[in-house]
């Protein structure tokens, strides 16, 4: 069972780290601007069909470490805040990677879709961010980690569905803005940094629930 006071804190968190422009995003906006909203949400399922193999990696991966060591999911939990941390300053700090991905080749709609698996499934930053992000919001003593890992996973997937959708739809008519205004491109990397320095500080001072024995 989910630990539901805990809920509302994860589905917030979510949402604004989602609704902050990222690769993902950009690289939505421009198949969107290139090809047209259908391309763009095809590309939306290819990226979280991607993300749920990570969020099925990341729920078995935890759990093993969990049977192992509840002092290992411990320490996996605080490198995770720390993880979060170093990407909210990594983000600030680093210019000029907002522009990656902007400038696409056409492509058919069933390559789109096979590539973006296939780029989502091997980009280790996706793989990490999950194990770091997930296990914040999980208590041992409440049950299975296996199953309120994959219900986080699944329910941060499927808010990704929607805003993610919405970026495609909106970017037929003002992706080209979005994708060449440098105040967004700007304001993306200081909010995206700051989210995620915010959330891996709280992370880091939450108490940490262990399983009764």
């Amino acid at each position: 069972m989910l630990n539901l006071p805990d809920l509302p804190v994860f589905l917030v968190a979510a949402l604004i780290l989602l609704l902050t422009p990222g690769p993902a995003v950009l690289y939505i906006i421009a198949r969107s601007v290139d090809q047209g909203r259908v391309a763009g949400l095809v590309s939306v399922l290819s990226i979280e069909t991607g993300n749920l193999c990570h969020v099925l990696a990341a729920a078995l991966g935890l759990s093993a470490i969990l049977l192992s060591s509840t002092l290992a999911f411990t320490v996996v939990k605080y490198l995770g805040a720390a993880y979060l941390v170093y990407l909210g300053l990594r983000r600030l700090l680093t210019r000029g990677q907002a522009h990656e991905a902007t400038m696409l080749p056409r492509q058919s709609l069933r390559r789109i879709y096979s590539q973006g698996v296939m780029v989502a499934v091997l980009n280790p930053k996706t793989a990490l961010f999950f194990f770091a992000f997930l296990p914040q919001f999980v208590d041992p003593s409440r049950g299975s980690v296996t199953a309120q890992l994959l219900t986080l996973g699944c329910l941060f997937v499927l808010m990704a569905v929607v805003t993610d959708g919405l970026y495609a739809l909106l970017a037929g008519s003002v992706g080209q803005w979005l994708k060449g205004t440098r105040a967004f491109l700007v304001a993306e990397r200081y909010v995206a940094g700051s989210v995620y320095i915010v959330l891996g500080i709280m992370a880091a001072l939450a108490d940490v629930h262990l399983p009764h024995r």
